[in-house]
């Protein structure tokens, strides 16, 4: 079979099995990492989330399966990108020391950051002019809950 299997994700984005076709045997209908339940399809759209893609003849081993950000289908966030967002904006909404100016570009900025796009770029350098307002432990905590939703091209700009 070439193609693509179906991954089975929790709610918060922890990867249960990339392939539930292949390994049905690793299937787990909770999450044994945070004890959410977990899915196989876009809540969206319906549309299977894909896992890994198989080649005929070849095998790849030890490689890392990241939970998708976006469904292929539909382009709506999967859970864990929503929850992963609002956990941030969250955050940001208790930083005392920013105006509600700064706040909003932050909270704007964190929704680009999950993103590949042209504005990738300038979302990490607002990101990273607030967070030099703000003290390093709230940029810690930032960071750790974006490290699972923001894009590659976000965290290489972000340095994490």
């Amino acid at each position: 079979m070439e193609g693509y299997d179906i991954a089975q994700i929790c709610m918060n984005g922890h990867v249960i099995n990339k392939e539930i076709v292949e390994f049905p045997q690793h299937n787990q209908d909770f999450c044994d990492k945070c004890g959410e339940k977990t899915i196989t399809k876009c809540e969206k759209c319906g549309a299977d989330i894909r896992g890994e893609y198989h080649v005929p003849g070849v095998m790849a081993v030890g490689f890392n399966f990241p939970a998708p950000r976006f469904c292929y289908k539909c382009g709506n966030p999967y859970p864990w990108t929503e929850r992963g967002l609002i956990a941030a904006k969250e955050l940001t909404e208790e930083i005392d020391n920013l105006t509600q100016e700064e706040k909003e570009i932050l909270k704007k900025s964190l929704d680009e950051l999950t993103k590949d796009s042209p504005n990738t770029q300038v979302a990490a350098l607002r990101f990273k002019k607030i967070m030099s307002k703000v003290g390093k432990s709230v940029g810690d905590s930032l960071k750790e809950i974006l490290i699972n939703i923001v894009s590659a091209a976000g965290k290489k700009a972000l340095g994490i």
